[in-house]
């Protein structure tokens, strides 16, 4: 039966505290709005006036393609480096821990919003002093103490000081959550890039090593009329300097080229001696026919860096909530039952049970400004992080206006680099034909072979730079990262 009572009373204190909890006051500090964002988030495109125009693009409000982004260049090579730097990436492996770190702050704020209940159990020997407590010709007996019990406490958080807090835990983490998307989607696209500059870089290689092929050709050939007469030997002498003008271009094209396939490796979580980068071929990626753009009012919806901005900026304005709520009083309530006895068999006894009941209420009286200084520090926190939103945005569209513009000068060059090799193919053919027919020098043959070489070089260059152009719209247009599952074999 006293246990009976006991647990009773217990549960009256629940319900009592329960009742309390529900009836909270209001909750200090401005409320958060997602920003209307600058003026140009309105506008229908990102080019300023006079740039070169891309072509075959189209600004619509529903612009993400399915898939990841980058199948759209048709190499299952660039897919399958892809995954791999999404599988052993440090940098996101990174961006997880850091993501899940704040995650796990986030529900410990969150906890402590709730009622906190602790259990405690102690078992003790004590001799206790009598002459300490001027008892003289008294035995200081040696006894046993047992005991347990429980505590339970809320914090009524009367001014919604926890509740803000709780906001501003979840807002850090979804600006985590859009940090990791913003690192996965530059991680994709960097990879892209790298396997764009080693195809441009291979084919350039190419180019320049036939170039040199015509000038050894063509030193030969100088050689041989030097030999009976026909040329001077300051012929040569050109030629050998030529020869070696254009071998010299082979050294910064090959230095590149390492350097870009070292970088893939780094990206792909491996060192470059346990990891060989594929061999990408420009002739065999294929540029997207047509590519739909994202209006800017869509854009800062769905770029990971605005949207973690924007988070940021959803903490700091909750962090005014808080040192708002600082300023005001706090009630906390708590009660605790404790049974203890010097025998274990009568630890459970009602005889041998206590309980409390608090509320306690403290309110800052003197802080010497503490408390209104921080709230000030919150407040132009909550400004700067408005004014970073807003450099965020305006960022991101001069990046989107950068590529586009640079995407107009890369087809205006492809096209007229376009006409240049087919000229230069034309007068090759035409020397080869002449001297197949008896009416041409093999001199004329090799200068024609040598100048659509160099005609190549020249288109491949501003084909790998088109191609690189358009890896960086898809990054900076936010286009999905996330990959299919890979077929099963």
């Amino acid at each position: 039966m006293p246990v009976i009572a006991c647990r009773s009373r217990l549960r009256g204190l629940r319900v009592a505290a329960w009742a309390l909890m529900l009836g909270g006051c209001a909750t200090v500090g401005p409320d958060f709005k997602p920003p209307q964002g600058p003026a140009g988030a309105a506008a229908v495109g990102y080019a300023m006036a006079g740039d070169p125009q891309a072509p075959d693009l189209r600004l619509t409000a529903q612009a993400r393609v399915p898939g990841p982004w980058w199948q759209a260049f048709g190499s299952p090579q660039l897919d399958g480096a892809i995954r791999q730097a999404l599988a052993d990436s440090p940098t996101l492996a990174e961006a997880r821990a850091t993501l899940d770190r704040a995650r796990a702050q986030a529900r410990a704020v969150r906890g402590a919003e709730l009622i906190q209940a602790d259990a405690k159990a102690d078992a003790q020997r004590e001799r206790i002093n009598t002459q300490a407590f001027g008892f003289t010709g008294f035995p200081s007996p040696t006894i046993n103490l047992f005991s347990v019990g429980g505590t339970v406490s809320y914090d009524l958080d009367p001014f919604g000081r926890r509740k803000r807090a709780t906001e501003r835990g979840q807002a850090e983490a979804q600006a985590a959550a859009r940090r990791a998307d913003a690192a996965y989607l530059s991680l994709t696209g960097e990879v892209a890039l790298q396997a764009m500059r080693i195809a441009s870089l291979r084919a350039q290689i190419a180019a320049v090593r036939e170039i040199v092929a015509s000038d050894r050709a063509l030193i030969a050939m100088i050689q041989a009329a030097e030999a009976i007469g026909g040329r001077p030997r300051s012929a040569l002498s050109g030629g050998v300097a030529q020869l070696a003008e254009d071998e010299a271009l082979l050294a910064p094209l090959q230095r590149g080229l390492d350097a870009a396939r070292h970088r893939m490796a780094l990206l792909a979580g491996k060192s470059p001696a346990e990891w060989t980068a594929p061999d990408f071929d420009l002739a065999a990626l294929t540029a997207p026919a047509a590519m739909p753009l994202s209006l800017p009012s869509v854009l800062v919806r769905q770029r990971p860096d605005i949207l973690a901005a924007e988070a940021d900026l959803h903490a700091a304005t909750a962090a005014v909530g808080v040192a708002i709520a600082d300023q005001y009083p706090d009630i906390r309530l708590s009660a605790s039952l404790t049974q203890g006895a010097i025998r274990p068999e009568t630890l459970f006894g009602y005889s041998a049970s206590g309980w409390t009941l608090m509320a306690g209420a403290a309110a800052p009286l003197f802080d010497g400004g503490t408390l209104k200084a921080r709230r000030a520090a919150a407040e132009g926190e909550a400004r700067a992080a408005m004014a970073r939103y807003r450099q965020t945005v305006l960022s991101a569209f001069v990046q989107v206006a950068d590529v586009l513009s640079n995407l107009g000068s890369d087809q205006l060059a492809v096209d007229f680099l376009t006409k240049v090799n087919a000229a230069a193919e034309a007068g090759a053919h035409d020397a080869q034909t002449a001297y197949r027919l008896g009416g041409g020098a093999r001199l004329d043959v090799v200068q024609g072979q040598r100048t659509l070489s160099r005609a190549k070089r020249a288109l491949v260059e501003a084909q790998g730079r088109r191609m690189s152009d358009l890896v960086e719209l898809y990054a900076a247009t936010a286009a999905d990262w996330r990959p299919a599952p890979a077929p099963r074999s």
